[in-house]
């Protein structure tokens, strides 16, 4: 199920020009590791559904946020975005692994991998970014519940969301820029599903112990500081709740739990992939199948399932327009 991307180079290199001319020249092929067209079928199969569910899951929790009147919020304004960005950072893989499980041949040319890059990463640094937003509306809600409506205002949660499309988009402009400086010499070729960092590093006929400090640095660093500050928030939300009712505890702690899943089950495989040196395993792919496909999947289901007032906006919306 696997894709290897295969570089192939044309007239630029017969030129020996290739740098000045390798973003129009330099295709990516992509080739099934198992060629055994029942398989593929399968695999097409199985990923469109996946894909089909993450999408409707995703976008089902958004439509229902913006037309409900009763999930107003904070919580559900953060969730509104992440399930936007889930939906979107699961695009930037699925589509194309989807559409080559069928092509015979399978060609991604090197702005799609550079766009795939940049979009794989904003969306996903989005995604850490609106998490971490939510982490501190719970802790806000739960440790100064007097002065939430004050700090959580709706003109201060605007700004956040703002702050963290502007960080994504600093976050995946680095990542870009160190990609398009990285020469290929070719033919090569890259055991993964998508373009991404860590695979073309190896494809790069340089040293890249500097630029992959440089990748550590900002992906790997953007993984365990924000780990970091979820989990010390945590603890400072599960002190705090001594204090509190036996009913207030286990409202705070339904919510606090399926927050604490997402995390664990997003920041895990990225943690995994980014804070290491330049070295693969044969479990990457599936890794990364699940950060970039699974999660975003398991995101609406785990907001939904362990959620009341979503559960419930949902029916009062959905079966009442039908």
């Amino acid at each position: 199920m696997w894709y290897i991307y295969k570089m192939e180079y044309y007239s630029a290199i017969e030129n020996n020009d290739f740098m000045k001319f390798a973003g129009k020249w330099m295709e990516l092929e992509n080739i099934i590791l198992n060629e055994d067209p029942e398989k593929q079928k399968a695999i097409f199969g199985v990923f469109l559904i996946l894909y089909l569910m993450t999408l409707i899951g995703n976008f089902l929790i958004v439509m229902t946020i913006k037309m409900s009147q009763t999930l107003g919020s904070p919580m559900y304004f953060f969730l509104f975005y992440l399930s936007f960005a889930d939906a979107c950072f699961s695009t930037t893989t699925a589509p194309r692994l989807i559409i080559d499980a069928l092509s015979q041949k399978k060609i991604i040319t090197y702005n799609e991998c550079m766009t795939q890059v940049f979009a794989a990463h904003f969306f996903g640094c989005m995604e850490i970014f609106v998490l971490i937003l939510m982490a501190i509306d719970r802790y806000v809600a739960i440790c100064k519940p007097l002065r939430y409506t004050t700090i959580m205002s709706q003109r201060i949660c605007g700004i956040l969301v703002i702050l963290a499309w502007v960080g994504s988009c600093i976050h995946s402009s680095a990542q870009i820029f160190l990609a398009l400086r990285l020469p290929f010499c070719g033919p090569n070729v890259i055991d993964h599903y998508f373009c991404d960092l860590q695979p073309l590093l190896k494809l790069a006929c340089m040293d890249t112990y500097v630029i992959n400090l440089l990748v550590v640095s900002n992906s790997g660093a953007i993984c365990m500081v924000s780990f970091t500050l979820l989990l010390i928030s945590y603890i400072f939300i599960l002190y705090s709740l001594r204090n509190h009712s036996v009913e207030g505890r286990r409202k705070a702690l339904s919510t606090c739990t399926s927050h604490f899943i997402v995390v664990v089950i997003f920041f895990g495989p990225c943690i995994f992939i980014y804070t290491r040196p330049p070295t693969t395993f044969p479990i990457d792919k599936m890794v990364s199948v699940f950060y970039t496909i699974g999660t975003p999947l398991l995101n609406p289901l785990i907001y939904t399932l362990r959620n009341a007032e979503v559960k419930i906006a949902m029916k009062k919306l959905w079966c009442g327009k039908v």
